[in-house]
């Protein structure tokens, strides 16, 4: 309040709409009597102007009509306008009708008042808007400001919502050195119509003569919700009129509904496999994180991290983040607490396998649900070194079970993948233990202990496509293993929300697979990335095979036969709730085997132990492989 009393800019508001409601009281008046008013009834508007203007200025300030910026006034702004207008005239009536019961006024002047007060306050507040919107490069509003010469000129494609609010945000910025010059939509209900003042010019076919006509500089694709047939069809039409070309994220990377301009980013491979946008059951998702203590393990890695950030608008009450990575911790938490202001973020740093690190962790935090993304999860480097996917993905989430049964924890959602399934790799036959261990904690502690398992995730660490991207920027050649081999793929956002969902949804022992589409090729993902870069496969890169590296296949599962999978109540997900036929008794025996031979570094022994453990496990055998 003080604040605001000295703020310069608010009393030049005050005055000026004491001005123009002081105006329009007149020619209210002057309006009802065509211009002849008599001396009685301009003793009546002088006084009750007196008390009529400053009344209206209240209720002004009691609506927020002096707390916004002119400059980017909203129909939210104008909303409020009426509102205060109406409360003013309605009060103004009351006074005159319960003192003087209106003997001497005329009804017709306070109607007509109420009308030209939100004319000229609505009119000059538009006005201040429009004076700050930034100039378009074809002159619109160059007869208040001169326009730039450095306004970039854009086309948009798509005159959707997206389109619509990525050309309001322009609009609104004056920091922006855009142009949106038109739409391109290829709904013919929208061809000709006007989308901001900016005219939908044509259709996809028609781009080329349009960029050439109008000299775009730059394509926004604004289509989120676009198929991975459309977005190609798109992509290639873009291409061909040589000018560069971006896109607004999918929605499920769109907050809150808002697309930014700062958003908008180069087209990436997650675009032409985009799935349609699963659909969350919110409330059973809040339902068990809003307001509970909620620790990520691996917090700063790829699953991991972008689980935080999904995890954060349904405002738990402290999120720990839990990993070794000092670097990554520190970088997470701060990129965390700057887009979720009201986030609280705790940091654990530390290894999973150190079980006295994590009991710490869970005394000084006391955790109600843990989601287990923390593991080693190249399959090459495993094979190389197995001691490790012992100690960290087993050892590891052997630790946080135990933990967490034994401190009541309420869920806990393990992380595990497609590689389990009838494992070729120590990574997969690893993780295909943990699945085990979680199922036996679930049922002998009765806990909502559950794993999620899933291909793929583009983008993530370790992920094909970056690597084929840096080799595309060295000049080739990108390096594909078998010509037919073939995986599943989703996109790290999707994957973390049906991680989500799957919590909701586990009541305990439960294996969720998620719904990973068709499987592709990865010599026809290359040639794709290769085409994104601008650059021709086969011609300017070339594709070279090097072969299966160790614990590889040609083709990835996502079920053995007979394990008993069922649909879910959500359309991506489905489970498994097998039996195992394993004991908790005999799998700690075969751990601790496990543990002695990592110690030793017997290669060999770890594979052997983990087909007694993993039946359907085809261990890859090295001549490397000691001991056993």
């Amino acid at each position: 309040m003080l604040y605001t009393l000295k703020n310069r800019n608010f009393w030049i508001m005050i005055l000026g709409d004491a001005f123009l409601l002081t105006a329009s009281c007149f020619l209210a008046y002057y309006l009802r009597f065509d211009g002849d008013i008599s001396s009685r009834e301009l003793g009546n508007f002088a006084n009750t102007v007196l008390w009529i203007v400053p009344l209206k200025l209240v209720c002004f300030y009691l609506f927020g009509l002096y707390r916004g910026m002119w400059r980017y006034t909203s129909i939210e702004d104008l909303k409020k306008l009426i509102s205060a207008c109406v409360t003013a005239s309605v009060i103004i009536v009351l006074a005159l009708l319960f003192t003087v019961r209106f003997a001497g006024f005329s009804r017709s002047v306070f109607m007509i008042d109420f009308f030209l007060s939100f004319l000229f306050l609505g009119g000059f507040r538009i006005g201040v808007r429009l004076y700050y919107r930034p100039v378009g490069a074809n002159g619109r509003i160059s007869f208040l400001r001169k326009r730039p010469d450095n306004l970039k000129k854009i086309l948009i494609i798509g005159a959707g919502a997206a389109g619509e609010m990525l050309k309001r945000e322009i609009d609104g910025n004056t920091n922006l050195h855009y142009d949106v010059v038109g739409f391109i939509d290829d709904d013919p209900y929208k061809l000709k119509k006007t989308i901001h003042g900016v005219l939908v010019l044509g259709r996809l076919n028609d781009i080329k003569k349009i960029v050439q006509t109008n000299r775009i500089d730059e394509l926004i694709i604004a289509i989120p919700s676009a198929s991975a047939i459309e977005m190609r069809q798109i992509v290639d039409i873009c291409k061909g009129t040589g000018i560069p070309y971006k896109t607004v994220p999918g929605m499920g990377e769109i907050i809150d509904g808002r697309v930014s301009v700062s958003a908008v980013r180069e087209v990436r491979y997650e675009d032409l496999i985009h799935r349609e946008q699963s659909e969350l059951r919110m409330d059973e998702i809040g339902d068990y994180l809003t307001g509970r203590i909620v620790m990520v393990s691996g917090g700063p890695g790829s699953i991991g991290s972008e689980l935080c950030r999904q995890i954060a608008p349904f405002r738990p009450e402290l999120l720990v983040m839990v990993d070794k990575n000092e670097s990554g911790l520190y970088d997470t938490k701060i990129d965390l607490q700057a887009q979720f202001p009201y986030l609280r973020v705790e940091t654990v740093l530390g290894s999973v396998q150190n079980k006295a690190v994590m009991e710490r962790a869970f005394q000084a935090y006391n955790p109600q649900v843990l989601f287990h993304a923390a593991a080693y999860k190249h399959v090459p480097m495993m094979e190389n070194h197995p001691w490790e996917a012992v100690f960290n993905n087993i050892v590891g989430t052997e630790n946080l079970l135990d933990i967490s049964a034994k401190n009541g924890l309420q869920r806990l959602v393990f992380v595990s993948t497609d590689k389990a399934v009838r494992p070729t790799s120590v990574m997969g036959a690893s993780k295909r233990v943990c699945e085990l261990l979680v199922h036996l904690y679930a049922n002998k502690y009765n806990g909502r202990f559950m794993s999620v398992r899933f291909g793929n995730v583009v983008g993530s660490i370790g992920s094909v496509a970056p690597l084929f991207q840096r080799q595309i920027k060295m000049g080739g050649p990108v390096t594909v293993r078998d010509r037919e081999v073939t995986r599943y793929f989703m996109s790290i956002h999707e994957a973390a929300r049906l991680i989500l969902q799957s919590g909701a949804l586990g009541t305990g022992g439960e294996i969720f697979i998620l719904k990973m589409g068709k499987p592709v090729r990865i010599i026809d993902m290359a040639r794709d990335i290769i085409r994104l870069s601008g650059l021709r496969p086969d011609e300017d890169i070339e594709i070279k095979e090097t072969g299966l590296l160790p614990g590889e296949k040609l083709y990835e599962e996502l079920i053995t036969e007979g394990e008993g999978i069922q649909e879910t109540e959500h359309e991506e997900i489905m489970v498994l709730r097998g039996n195992n036929d394993i004991s908790m008794k005999e799998i700690n025996k075969h751990i601790k085997r496990l543990v002695k031979l990592a110690e030793a570094g017997d290669a060999r022994g770890i594979k052997e132990e983990l087909k007694e453990i993993v039946p359907e496990y085809r261990p890859y055998r090295a001549s490397k492989d000691r001991g056993g």
